[in-house]
């Protein structure tokens, strides 16, 4: 796979002192130091100290912030090819550095859909050129993202693609989904899908319920996620292929996701920050930038879903970066774009709920970097010895207002638009290389 961050022996060490370190895989803290070199974490713990190191190394204090594994986010829209005016390879990884995710697994829906080996190789070599962080290509599960025809796989995967996903884009035809999951389970694929019937989601704009009717909005029950996601874990136990939900937001979904796992099936989901953090009443005076698909549920669903990521049932927080420009977004809200840039500030979105109790900041650092890392088989997501040098360096509490200026994604539809948040991401190396200093 093309890569820009493969180790260098020659380049110069750096040792992280004086740091509070967090290992999601092992959910464990201690206190001490960080050693990285080569491309790797060379060593770790209250051993690791400024006057131990080696020569040539660059010693950073980290006067008691957290050091941890780089996020990994597994849904995220970095605009190329055929999408540059919305975002960019370059544009998306400075926001990712800033926000410190060191990979992101980059959606299929673009123009052209990545659905040949010669898009997924376009897509390598320009985040390999341009790119300040790790990019993942997923491909195309279906031909254009149609829904209809489904696309070589095998080949897809030999080219680069990490999984296979139609994007936000529901596959309707449950023979499709069938051959996919059988196909894929073949050669040990990932399959990633956004649970959504269209027919039932109809012209829904909101959560259906008496937010929407006070709106005049028309809404999607949530009916509309789970009836799709019970049809495809009744097919992952038919064809014994992997499947994962790419966003949930329905407490039914959960109920059905806790009895898939229960019977072992090989199932995993996720859900975005947004759906963790915001409700269905923040969307207020038909703020557009909280137009959402899945939509935002209620207050009791929100709280539904932390809890499932605080006790491990969904397995992964996304970012579900989906950057929309001006013409798309300043409209009446039943005629916006759906969707929200969200890679700069999910780590401190995901803090709120630290700072709330409800979520323990080395779970919530695990379905930002470890599980997504399991899940996808990479050696990230681990702060040990030997794991690739993909490593932040975060103050918790440091709180900040987001200014869209200032953020480095293209386009400016945040939905924490003067928000104040807690986390400042000080340090971000990919790679044994810095990539982000703030």
């Amino acid at each position: 796979m093309i890569s820009r961050f493969a180790p260098k022996s020659d380049a110069q060490p750096l040792v992280l002192v004086n740091a509070r370190l967090i290992d999601p895989a092992t959910q464990t803290e201690t206190r001490g130091g960080v050693l990285l070199r080569a491309g790797i974490i060379d060593d770790i713990g209250p051993g690791v100290t400024a006057d131990a190191a080696p020569n040539r190394a660059r010693v950073i204090d980290c006067r008691g912030d957290v050091v941890c594994p780089g996020l990994i986010d597994m849904q995220a829209f970095v605009g190329e090819p055929g999408a540059e005016h919305r975002e960019t390879i370059a544009t998306a990884t400075a926001a990712a550095a800033a926000g410190g995710v060191t990979t992101i697994l980059a959606t299929p829906a673009t123009s052209p859909v990545v659905d040949g080996p010669a898009v997924v190789d376009f897509v390598l070599r320009r985040a390999r050129d341009t790119g300040r962080v790790r990019v993942l290509p997923m491909a195309a599960l279906t031909k254009g993202c149609a829904g209809a025809e489904m696309a070589e796989l095998g080949l897809l995967r030999q080219a680069g693609a990490v999984a296979f996903s139609d994007g936000a884009h529901a596959i309707e035809n449950a023979l499709v989904m069938r051959r996919a999951l059988t196909y894929a389970r073949d050669f040990g694929a990932l399959i990633v899908h956004f649970p959504q019937d269209c027919d039932l989601a109809g012209e829904g704009v909101m959560n259906e319920g008496e937010m929407a009717l006070r709106l005049g909005l028309a809404g999607v029950p949530a009916e509309a996620e789970t009836i799709v996601l019970d049809r495809d874990l009744r097919l992952v136990a038919l064809t014994g292929g992997r499947y994962h939900a790419s966003v949930v937001a329905a407490p039914l979904s959960l109920e059905a996701l806790r009895a898939a796992k229960a019977g072992g099936l090989p199932v995993t989901c996720g859900t975005s920050i947004n759906h963790l953090t915001l409700n269905e009443n923040d969307i207020g005076d038909y703020r557009t930038f909280l137009k959402l698909r899945p939509p935002l549920r209620a207050e009791p669903d929100r709280l539904a879903l932390v809890r499932a990521v605080a006790e491990g049932l969904v397995d992964v927080i996304v970012s579900d970066h989906d950057p929309q420009d001006v013409e798309t977004k300043r409209l009446p809200f039943g005629a916006a774009e759906f969707g929200a840039i969200g890679l700069e500030t999910m780590l401190a979105a995901g803090l709120r709920l630290v700072h709330s109790g409800d979520v323990a900041l080395p779970r919530l650092l695990a379905a930002m970097s470890f599980r997504p890392a399991e899940i996808l088989g990479l050696e990230q997501g681990r702060l040990q010895k030997g794991a690739p040098a993909d490593v932040i360096r975060f103050d918790p509490d440091e709180p900040f207002v987001v200014d869209p200026a200032k953020l480095h994604s293209r386009c400016r539809n945040t939905p924490f638009d003067e928000a104040l948040l807690q986390g400042v991401v000080k340090l971000t190396v990919v790679g044994g290389e810095v990539v982000w200093e703030g």
